[in-house]
Parts: C-alpha cells; structure tokens; sequence
C-alpha cells in the first residue's frame, strides 16, 4: 500500500481552486497542487459553504492527498463534516483517475479510518457509494463495511 499524506485545503486554497487559480491554492495550501484538483470545483464550492456554516468542519473536511514519496496529488478525501448528533462521520475520497489501481483509494480510507478510531467523539463510519462503483465497494469491504441501506441523492441518485 503506498503511504500518502494529506494536506488541509483552507478556505484561500478553495477559493482560489475554484476560481482557476492553482498556483494561489498551492500557496495557501503550502503544497504544489495538480490541475486534477481544479476539475472538483463543484465539491470546493460545497466545501467552502461547509466551512462558512461551521468553521470547526475545516478540520473534516477538504483535504489532498499526496504520495508521501513524490509529493505529487494523487486525489482528495477526508469527511462530509465532523460527527453527526450520533456520533457518525461519512467518509469521502477520490482518487486521480491517473492513478487509480495503484492502491491508493484503500491508504486514503486507511488514514482515515486511523483518524476516527482515535477520535472519543465518533463511534460510526459510514461510507455512501453508488451502487455501480463496483472498485470503491471493493475497497470499502476490505475494511468491513456493510451495506446497511439504500439513499437517494439528487446529484448521485442511488
């Protein structure tokens, strides 16, 4: 399994990824970015709302994820937002499709499966995937996820 790091995307890197500008995000972010990033503009406009809602998300939330090697971004993942009134976080990750089925989708859930068991404040992991994401079940499975239920999404549907 490839080790990664991640590196927090605060508000000025998601602004500036938002707006086109990935060399303001790399400064803000303290870590060369990729254009990959630049292409998740949807999720940073999401993520930026998050944070102006309840600016203790940031520390859940928009984080990339480098090969702790090369340095390189390799994808992005961290948390839809801190525990939940049940103590539960749902996890989110994306990896690059330029190295996808090298292993990293399963270090990035890793890492953050390590960060929660850590935490007194969650006591449930729940991951949401579509249904036809046949390598992002797989990966989840390997760490003992089960299928629970169903959700509709308006952007994912099922």
């Amino acid at each position: 399994m490839p080790k990664i790091r991640f590196v927090q995307l605060p508000p000025a890197a998601l602004t500036a990824l938002i707006d086109g500008d990935l060399a303001a995000a790399g400064a803000a972010a303290g870590a060369e970015l990729s254009p990959f990033l630049l292409g998740e503009d949807w999720l940073w406009r999401i993520r930026l709302d998050d944070i102006g809602q309840d600016p203790a998300a940031a520390e859940w939330i928009a984080r990339a994820v480098l090969d702790a090697g090369t340095g390189r971004v390799v994808g992005h993942g961290g948390f839809h937002g801190p525990p939940d009134e049940d103590a539960t976080v749902e996890i989110a990750y994306t990896v690059d499709p330029a190295f996808r089925r090298r292993g990293y989708a399963t270090a990035i859930v890793a890492a953050l499966l390590e960060r929660v068991a850590a935490d007194p404040r969650v006591r449930a992991v729940r991951a949401s995937i579509r249904p036809d994401n046949v390598a992002s079940l797989a990966t989840i499975a390997k760490f003992g996820f089960r299928k629970v239920g169903e959700q509709w999404d308006a952007i994912d549907g099922l």
